[in-house]
């Protein structure tokens, strides 16, 4: 590959990472119409930029989780600069400021040989599933407001799915403009939750998870719910878990593309047998 243009690397701000959602919607991603505030927040220097002049050419994310844990996503370049080495500047930056972390991704299969030079290894693949909404429906007694109830014991039980504690990013996930963060309480304690948030295109659902199917089929339900019988809702459901693909597809929701879960560094142990549905793909 040649060596890269003249351009200059820079963090990006919330209008910078504004427009590379905008860039994530024509790719086709399906970013949620609120994600720029909620992703700018989880690592407010972990969002770089590169500029040829005054035009930005590429962008990536590369957040951290806590002290030992980072995500990179939002890896994209402009078709017009692809192959110029502009996308290896990003990546560079981001991993730099990931070092000392294990770092995870969600990538499209094509690209995993190339995460794989970067030091990642394939721990599962998801399967991106979208079906319909439900319409109103009566609400389950045992499905409550996430908001309603004590925080502690969301972020306890969040801490089973995520690699570091996450407790402010969860404040502001579950209360998100337009969103929906639902959670199913059996004899005073926590048993599932799962998100909803609304997208460019209809809405996603995730995080999604539970102790049983049953109460991951009632939470899917009661979010679906909340959206019309002819709005579009997906969920990124990790392979692994079968009993989540079943549910999806018990659902009438259609499976479509795959990514790939890759880490660099020791696999994190994460709860896959009570998830259903990832949080994001461009934050893990």
């Amino acid at each position: 590959m040649k060596a890269a243009p003249t351009h200059r690397l820079q963090r990006m701000s919330r209008t910078d990472l504004a427009l590379a959602l905008q860039w994530a919607t024509r790719e086709g991603w399906n970013p949620g119409l609120h994600d720029t505030d909620l992703f700018h927040a989880i690592d407010p220097r972990g969002h770089f930029m590169a500029w040829i002049g005054e035009q930005p050419v590429a962008c990536i994310s590369g957040l951290r989780h806590g002290v030992g844990y980072g995500f990179i996503g939002l890896y994209i370049v402009e078709p017009s600069f692809r192959g110029k080495g502009l996308g290896l500047a990003v990546w560079n930056a981001a991993l730099e400021h990931l070092k000392g972390c294990v770092v995870g991704l969600d990538g499209v299969p094509e690209q995993q040989d190339n995460y794989a030079r970067s030091g990642f290894d394939l721990a599962w693949r998801n399967r991106r599933y979208s079906g319909l909404g439900l319409g109103p429906r009566p609400p389950h007694p045992r499905i409550v407001r996430l908001a309603g109830m004590p925080f502690d014991s969301l972020a306890a039980y969040d801490r089973l799915f995520h690699p570091e504690p996450r407790p402010a990013f969860l404040q502001t996930w579950i209360r998100q403009r337009r969103g929906t963060a639902l959670g199913w309480l059996q004899d005073g304690e926590l048993r599932g939750y799962g998100v909803r948030r609304a997208c460019v295109h209809g809405h996603k659902i995730g995080p999604l998870c539970a102790d049983s199917p049953a109460i991951a089929e009632g939470l899917l339900q009661a979010l679906c719910a909340g959206v019309g019988s002819q709005e579009t809702v997906h969920l990124d459901v990790p392979e692994p878990n079968r009993e989540a693909l079943a549910l999806a597809e018990r659902q009438g929701f259609v499976p479509g593309f795959p990514t790939a879960r890759m880490y660099r560094g020791p696999r994190p142990h994460v709860d896959l047998a009570r998830q259903y549905a990832l949080t994001a793909l461009e934050i893990g």
